[in-house]
């Protein structure tokens, strides 16, 4: 297939710019609700996605055919649609280090290791010993992999063979007493092998989230209230993706989002430091690591805020091109039949130098927030955020745990209102995927933050 796709790259004839991009995907899904088995599929599927570029226009073409003749047709039907969407004047793409070898990531413990009756079982144990638990009245537990092959070659020089191996693993518990009931997760994702997943025992998750769930069916409401909160990393993560991540995105950017022309502005507080990264910083095998994009860039560590000064935006190749900068390596495809879109990987807020006591003790009135659990966030960077664990600070303790907290506010405003951020660092959101029209397997975190946001409860 490598010798097939660099002799047929020379079809790409009186364009601008072509790339071929050869996928094949193992994926593996099993999910057990209940004690019963709601999913349990292994699939695998490849094809070529063909695009071309010519006088600012593109055009895009796919099949699942491998043969010489239908990778031929595929790229005429690009060229076709790039020569129909130009425009008069040429348009550059902008620079890039272009990938030439092989690129994989560091595997300990390979998944093709584990057979698919061994990764079932798992799901039925795990499953079933939360569910022996007497207050637990619903349950689920979901194992996920998807091994990707990849090989991208473009007409300007990118020779790339990349491999990819992500695993995820998911727990939830509803427990229920005296008409109440409460939910409580737990969720594992990594870019690696079985043991880079299972660093921390499905038996440890199950106890968790079955004792979370216990606890919380206890706890009460806090109040709703604009005030002083710790975001614990998965949070923090969640707000630098959702709320502020995609507001950078270049193409996001050109629709008019809030960062709009504020390149050299400040935006955050200055001990705000917030990165998106293709290779997997602070540790190995963060679950949005990407070393390859789909346009054969090189990934990089793209710092977007530099201690609260916004730098950077997200850039594929044209994005690049009309800003005049480089290409960041923020173009993704999830399948061969998707055209690449400019997407996050792995976006955090890099650790500060307080501890997570420092930051509760000195903390008059306040809350410790933890446990992400989805939101919404607008291009205005808006927000609003479900949690799983809120805990009640006074003159530096930390009190009782409540439950059915939420938070909100303007991003940057939460941003610039930053006064603490630990020295603990963690990923978070390896087991999530970001939806754009098409899915990409991401990964975000940070350290503790201490700031500013209206909390949501009762009264």
């Amino acid at each position: 297939m490598y010798e097939l796709l660099e002799e047929l790259l020379g079809e790409f004839s009186g364009v601008d710019y072509g790339e071929l991009r050869y996928h094949e995907r193992k994926a593996v899904n099993i999910a057990v609700r209940q004690g019963e088995l709601e999913a349990a599929n292994s699939t695998v599927y490849s094809g070529i996605g063909a695009r071309a570029f010519h006088k600012g226009g593109w055009g895009f073409s796919s099949t699942s055919r491998p043969d010489r003749d239908s990778i031929r047709r595929t790229i005429q039907d690009a060229i076709s649609g790039a020569r129909a969407s130009g425009k008069k004047e040429s348009t550059s793409l902008g620079k890039a280090e272009l990938a030439r070898g092989k690129f994989g990531p560091e595997i300990d413990d390979p998944l093709s290791a584990h057979p698919f009756e061994e990764k079932l079982a798992l799901v039925r144990a795990t499953e079933g010993k939360v569910r022996s638990y007497p207050f637990i009245s619903s349950t689920l537990c979901g194992y996920r992999e998807t091994l990707d092959h990849k090989y991208i070659f473009t007409t300007d020089g990118a020779r790339a063979e990349v491999f990819d191996s992500k695993p995820e693993f998911r727990l939830m518990g509803v427990a229920a007493a005296n008409g109440r009931h409460v939910e409580a997760h737990e969720s594992l994702g990594v870019t690696g092998g079985w043991k880079d997943l299972f660093k921390r025992q499905p038996d440890e998750l199950a106890e968790a989230v079955a004792r979370r769930a216990e606890k919380l069916l206890k706890a009460g409401h806090p109040k709703g209230e604009r005030t002083v909160v710790i975001l614990d990393p998965g949070i923090v993560g969640l707000l630098a993706h959702e709320a502020i991540g995609h507001t950078v995105e270049a193409d996001f950017v050109l629709s008019g989002a809030i960062t709009e022309g504020k390149i050299g502005q400040r935006v955050a507080s200055e001990l705000v430091t917030l990165v998106d990264s293709g290779p997997s910083q602070y540790g190995k095998h963060a679950g949005g690591t990407v070393l390859v994009d789909d346009e054969g860039v090189v990934t990089e560590r793209t710092v977007v805020i530099e201690h609260g000064i916004l730098k950077s935006y997200l850039h594929n190749r044209e994005t690049a091109g009309l800003f005049g900068v480089r290409a960041t390596g923020n173009a993704r495809a999830f399948e061969y039949s998707d055209e690449p879109l400019i997407r996050m990987r792995n976006t955090y807020i890099e650790p500060g130098n307080k501890t997570l006591e420092e930051m509760i003790s000195e903390v008059e009135n306040g809350y410790l927030l933890k446990g992400a659990r989805g939101g919404q966030a607008d291009a205005n960077a808006e927000f609003m955020f479900s949690v799983q664990e809120a805990y009640r600070i006074e003159n530096g303790k930390l009190g009782e745990l409540l439950r059915g907290a939420a938070i909100s506010g303007q991003a940057f405003d939460v941003l610039q209102s930053v006064d603490a951020v630990s020295s603990e660092f963690q990923f978070d959101l390896g087991s999530g995927y970001c939806g754009k029209g098409q899915y990409a397997k991401v990964d975000a975190g940070g350290g503790y933050v201490r700031c500013k946001a209206i909390i949501g409860g009762r009264g």
